[in-house]
């Protein structure tokens, strides 16, 4: 009996993600190379470091960015890294959803007055995240 548990469990979890992949799949950016995308990503974490010690950024949105780096960092994922192409797709995945929800919270203009990097990389950033610039 415990084991059917587990087994609907483990499905469920696989079910539920495969879903989420799909989902991914067709909401991903359009015409963002995977070259501009990685060439973003020290700007990136200068921004996240930057939101996360601001003090005047609403908790909520640090809260939210400190999972953010902990599930990145953290050994443990859905989908091990060691798969090829699937492995990051889970840290993409809350990536992009939790870089959405900072610019929802904050907009695009707060972000890009925060941004370390060039104009160029905001620009993918928001290809990548949407929110061109607009609040909401």
């Amino acid at each position: 009996m415990g084991m059917d548990i587990l087994v609907g469990i483990v499905a469920a979890v696989v079910a539920l993600w495969v879903a989420c992949i799909v989902l991914f799949w067709f909401a991903r950016p359009r015409g963002v190379p995977a070259r501009e995308v990685l060439a973003s990503v020290p700007d990136v974490l200068r921004l996240l470091r930057g939101l996360i010690s601001d003090p005047s950024v609403p908790l909520d949105v640090r809260v939210v960015l400190v999972l953010l780096v902990a599930w990145i960092v953290s050994p443990i994922d859905l989908i091990p890294e060691f798969i090829p192409v699937l492995g990051p797709l889970d840290d993409i995945v809350v990536a992009v959803a939790a870089l959405r929800y900072v610019r929802r919270r904050l907009g695009s203009e707060a972000l890009r007055a925060r941004w370390p990097g060039s104009e160029a990389g905001f620009a993918v950033l928001v290809r990548i995240i949407g929110g061109g610039g607009r609040r909401g």
